[in-house]
């Protein structure tokens, strides 16, 4: 089977679930994992099953341009500024897991079959509260026209760790920012909670939408097939009840379990996003395999 060899820059807890993620694919040969600490445990992992690895960050990339035709960023907004620009110089497809969104955002469920359309060469993977709520905003929006929605994810305190608390301001705008874009709400507003509770929570989000035309039957029907839609590459998502509508507002709430790969399960806003990033992968690969391309000057 033809494949398209990919590589992740940052070694740390993200790069690495996204490892065993891509490890499931058909279409993408992982080649290496990229890093900057050399005694780190992503890149001890990556050693031990059989993929080059390098502690030289992006240099790896440069002093090795056939090492990979996609390359999934897993490291900082700030970093990928600059990964962005060797990428594309190189004709390497960024993918990417920070906020930097030097590239359009992306949903698998919701807009991804357009992007690679447009032969986009940079896609960034907004939030993991984006990736959990704007699908259903989408849905909704489809058949009501959402006027006004908001999100509120809650997420366990042990599974936010120093990027993200750094990024608390950015979750919310770039979230907020992906509500209108990609969901198609007229305003979006993002919240995120931190929960201590021990043992720790599974990530949960509360999605609220004000709608120009009520039809429940059509709501909930367009919330499911989305549903299943996402739950092909997280299978670990699900509602937690089903939506309850009061006039023109409908709320919906979901819970997200990881996978397990290398996240514990209750880490699911961690899951979503190397979830979606493979998946993303595998579809560029298969793009690129029936020859279509993308174009680095997008």
């Amino acid at each position: 089977m033809n494949k398209i060899k990919a590589a992740i820059i940052g070694s740390g807890n993200i790069g690495t679930d996204l490892m065993y993620k891509l490890e499931r694919y058909d279409h993408i040969e992982l080649t290496a994992l990229i890093g900057i600490d050399p005694d780190s445990d992503g890149l001890k992992r990556a050693s031990d099953r059989g993929y080059q690895t390098f502690s030289n960050g992006i240099k790896a990339i440069e002093e090795n341009p056939d090492l990979a035709q996609i390359v999934f960023d897993a490291t900082s907004a700030k970093s990928h500024v600059r990964h962005a620009k060797v990428l594309k110089e190189l004709g390497i497809v960024a993918i990417d897991l920070t906020p930097a969104a030097r590239g359009p955002f992306v949903s698998p469920a919701v807009n991804l079959d357009a992007l690679l359309e447009m032969e986009t060469s940079n896609l960034n993977l907004i939030t993991c509260g984006g990736q959990a709520t704007i699908p259903i905003v989408h849905a909704i929006n489809k058949v009501a026209d959402v006027s006004y929605a908001e999100i509120v994810a809650t997420i366990a305190s042990k599974s936010a760790g120093p990027g993200t608390r750094a990024n608390i301001d950015e979750f919310t705008i770039t979230t907020r920012r992906g509500l209108e874009l990609i969901g198609g709400a007229d305003e979006g507003k993002a919240l995120i909670i931190l929960n201590p509770a021990e043992p720790p929570i599974l990530m949960r989000d509360t999605i609220y939408c004000e709608v120009k035309n009520m039809d429940e039957a059509a709501i909930t029907k367009s919330i499911h097939e989305i549903l299943e839609r996402i739950r092909e590459y997280v299978p670990g998502y699900r509602l937690k009840q089903e939506p309850l509508f009061d006039g023109n507002r409908v709320t919906v709430f979901v819970e997200v379990e990881g996978a397990g790969d290398y996240f514990p399960p209750y880490a699911g806003n961690l899951d979503i996003m190397t979830a979606a990033a493979a998946r993303v992968g595998e579809q560029i690969a298969c793009h690129l395999l029936d020859g279509r391309g993308v174009n680095i000057e997008a």
